[in-house]
Order: C-alpha cells, then sequence, then structure tokens
C-alpha cells in the first residue's frame, strides 16, 4: 500500500513540473507561430456573441456585449493535448510493451513447467508399468485383463 501512494506522490510532482513545461512550450512556441497568421496570443482570440463589444482600455474587461474567449480556451486544450500526447508515448505505451513482455515471459516459463510436469507424470508412468510388469502382474490400460492373457502372450 505505501509503495503505491509513493508511486502517486511522484506522479503529481512530476506531472505539476510537466505541466509547467508544457505552458512554457505553449506560450513559447505555439503561441508565436499562431500570431505569424493573426494576433500573437492565442488569449486575445475572441468573439462577441451579442451586441458590439467594447472593452476598457485601462481594464481590458469589457463594457458592453457578451465576449467570448474562445482562444484561451485553445490554448489550454492544447496544453492538455501536447501533454495526454507526451504521457502517453513516453510513459503509458512503454509499460504497456513491457508488461505486455513480461506476460510472454512468465507465460513461456509456465509453459516450460508445464511440459516439465507433464513429462515427470509420463516418467513415472513407465516407471509403474515396468514394477507391475517385473511382478508379472497387468500394466497399463490393461489392467483388467488376467496375468499372462496380455497381447504379449500369443
Amino acid at each position: 500500500m505505501r509503495g503505491n501512494v509513493i508511486d502517486l506522490a511522484v506522479a503529481v510532482v512530476i506531472g505539476a513540473a510537466f505541466t509547467n513545461i508544457v505552458n512554457a512550450i505553449v506560450k513559447g512556441v505555439i503561441n508565436p507561430l499562431v500570431g505569424a497568421f493573426g494576433t500573437k496570443d492565442l488569449e486575445n482570440y475572441s468573439s462577441c456573441l451579442k451586441g458590439p463589444c467594447v472593452t476598457d482600455p485601462k481594464t481590458g474587461e469589457a463594457t458592453e456585449g457578451i465576449r467570448i474567449l474562445w482562444g484561451s480556451v485553445l490554448s489550454s486544450t492544447l496544453s492538455f493535448v501536447i501533454t495526454a500526447a507526451v504521457v502517453y508515448f513516453l510513459m503509458v505505451l512503454p509499460m504497456a510493451k513491457y508488461l505486455a513482455r513480461r506476460a510472454a515471459m512468465l507465460a513461456a516459463k509456465e509453459g516450460v513447467q508445464e511440459t516439465l510436469e507433464v513429462s515427470e507424470l509420463e516418467v513415472l508412468k513407465e516407471i509403474r508399468d515396468a514394477l507391475v510388469s517385473q511382478r508379472g502382474g497387468p500394466a497399463g490400460p490393461n489392467r483388467g485383463e488376467a496375468p499372462g492373457s496380455g497381447p504379449e502372450q500369443g
């Protein structure tokens, strides 16, 4: 139980640090690429839903109309997609491949163990049959027959 808690704590710390990296990539790389086609910052992309949108130049808040800030939603979505892709390709996929290889190795070991058990069983049957034949009794599948009446007596 303690190992799982420690793993979870490490994952949270790494996730928080990784979020900062992704945010820096979005702000430092993605936003300038978008800025080549329009506004430099995705946060500035917005649409006016109702009436003309008038913003106060001092505060940047809308004084008239209803403004939809879809640029910030797009920026957050890009951050999430980048984070999810990196986590999947660098953590989840390699771990799944490792676990699949480990399961295949365990299955192969179980198959070898099963083969050994079957061969041991066959050896024990042969020993039993040899002992029974030395005593002169019926061996193996011919147990129901009387001694000396088997096919080898002819």
